[in-house]
């Protein structure tokens, strides 16, 4: 099937569909903490995938930046702005584990995503700096990663993890005294934790990798329908039963102002 069909017929909403269900959990997430803008504000979404938040956030106003190191969905990714009408959204292939070889992005985006890259990457330490050096002071970084502590969803999140980056996670995940940690190493404030892909999520997308062993598109037809049901109930459900959400969420902010002058603390 044409990857960008469904894009084609019905728009950017389908961006978020195409695949795994916790992309539209993510979107959710980011779409309450992105708000619409008409100032210019520039967005940079690193490890894009096939743009699907580059493309929503465009739509929203932000002038966006979507970078991966995969030639081919970038150009998928191009492919779905122009069809969803988003030309505030480009895409430019870089591998983000060299983010700090563009010198001309540092202290241009007001906004930062990385949503479900960390976790790929070795020097998380390093991408984190790399990112906060890409904002403006008062600029927010929204990244979401696997919760250390979910439960896994298929075979393959329980490990082995890899010990080299060839494309799969390289480590389960984090909690919020990890992601605190790397905030501060970079110098950023954390402002909020938050969880998103929960218990009717991970059910769906446990049946939807079990159907599409027997045929992609039986998986993807048979969730759909129910895709409309993790929005609507998923956050009471983990409310009541504190099922572990598989991602964790965080905003976080870097500050406006360097080190306070003595004289400004008294």
């Amino acid at each position: 099937m044409n990857r960008s069909l469904l894009v084609k017929i019905f728009g950017f909403p389908a961006t978020l569909i195409h695949g795994n269900l916790a992309v539209l959990d993510r979107w959710l997430w980011l779409k309450s903490r992105l708000p619409k803008t008409r100032n210019g504000e520039t967005l940079l979404d690193v490890g894009c995938g096939t743009g699907a938040f580059s493309i929503g956030a465009a739509r929203r106003g932000y002038e966006c930046l979507g970078l991966s190191w995969d030639e081919r969905n970038q150009t998928i990714a191009g492919e779905r702005a122009k069809l969803s009408k988003a030309d505030q959204a480009k895409f430019e292939i870089l591998d983000v584990r060299r983010l700090d070889d563009r010198r001309d992005l540092v202290g241009k985006f007001d906004t930062a995503i990385c949503f479900e890259n960390i976790e790929h990457i070795i020097d998380d330490r390093k991408l984190l700096c790399d990112i906060a050096a890409c904002l403006k002071p008062g600029g927010r970084l929204l990244l979401t990663t696997p919760y250390l502590l979910y439960r896994p969803v298929t075979a393959g999140d329980m490990g082995p993890f890899q010990k080299t980056e060839e494309g799969w996670h390289v480590r389960r995940g984090y909690n919020r005294a990890m992601l605190s940690e790397l905030c501060e190493h970079a110098g950023l404030t954390v402002e909020e934790f938050a969880g998103c892909t929960g218990f009717l999520s991970q059910k769906l997308c446990w049946l939807m990798a079990t159907l599409e062993d027997v045929h992609p598109l039986i998986g993807w037809g048979v969730i759909l329908p129910f895709r409309i049901l993790p929005p609507m109930f998923d956050s009471m459900i983990n409310r009541i039963t504190r099922y572990p959400y598989y991602s964790i969420c965080m905003e976080a902010y870097k500050p406006r102002y360097g080190e306070l002058p003595s004289h400004a603390s008294r």
